[in-house]
């Protein structure tokens, strides 16, 4: 069980739009798209977060700790995806296919949500907030991965992986509260992993094609040696979503109250 029982709604704005550079990390062009890329992803991936998590207040009525959780939980991925939204039109005035991208992951979560039943929903949640929890771990505990980034869009993305490690626990803990299991949660996780993944490396393709830089080496390279050598951390990634599968696992495992307290303590107030 998470030791977190309250979550901090923070309604934060981020300036993004003409002010932002086109390849706003200084890593290289093909390291701003890696970032673009998992952009995509959020506005209708926490809608279907939200959507699974309150398929399921009525078998936690009993506890007003996890309802609770709940709350805060879409509260934050509501303020989430609206930031995202922005970033994205963004990406869409830059002349990015955002549009069509965006309908393709819509298109997949809602075959998701027609074909599978309500608790696997929940399990491909719990499996993909695994994800973007060690994701944001691994920005929050190495800076460099966004020492060279835009400082709106370093804040952005270090407030997303946050507020990702405050509330990791959620899903998975609803998810064991009504019955998940071992087998169901592994087997799910397995097939989110490959979608997900094999969706990154299309749209990161896609992406980079639009810049002209599908077929540059040099490109591949400093994208390669940025995720896997200097800073690296997509090796860590592996190792700490392996984890997942060992049959005590729980999210709070991998113990982020260092990292988390230290953005805390960079953080000024908006004006």
């Amino acid at each position: 069980m998470a030791t977190t029982t309250t979550l901090e709604v923070r309604n934060r704005t981020f300036p993004t739009g003409p002010a932002i550079p086109r390849d706003w990390h200084g890593a290289g062009r093909s390291v701003t798209r890696f970032f673009d890329n998992l952009s995509v992803f959020f506005p209708e991936g926490e809608r279907f977060f939200m959507r699974s998590l309150r398929s399921f207040r009525a078998q936690v009525a009993d506890d007003p700790v996890m309802r609770a959780l709940i709350r805060g939980f879409c509260a934050q991925e509501g303020i989430h995806g609206r930031e995202h939204e922005r970033y994205n039109a963004m990406l869409r005035e830059a002349g990015y296919p955002i549009d069509a991208m965006e309908a393709q992951v819509k298109g997949i979560l809602a075959g998701a949500e027609r074909l599978l039943p309500k608790r696997w929903q929940l399990a491909a949640t719990a499996s993909l907030e695994h994800f973007t929890a060690l994701m944001g771990h691994l920005l929050l505990e190495d800076p460099r991965l966004l020492e060279e980034a835009d400082e709106t869009m370093r804040a952005l993305w270090k407030w997303h992986a946050a507020e990702e490690n405050e509330h990791k626990a959620v899903a998975f803990d609803v998810y064991e509260a009504v019955g998940g299991n071992y087998p169901e949660r592994a087997v799910v996780m397995l097939v989110a992993t490959v979608i997900f993944w094999a969706k990154v490396v299309e749209q990161q393709a896609r992406l980079m094609a639009l810049d002209g830089d599908l077929f540059s080496p040099r490109a591949h390279l400093t994208l390669g040696r940025f995720l896997w050598v200097k800073p690296g951390g997509m090796a860590k990634l592996w190792r700490l979503w392996a984890a997942w599968f060992r049959p005590g696992f729980h999210p709070d495992d991998l113990d982020a109250s260092e990292a988390l307290a230290r953005w805390k303590a960079e953080q000024v107030e908006p004006a």
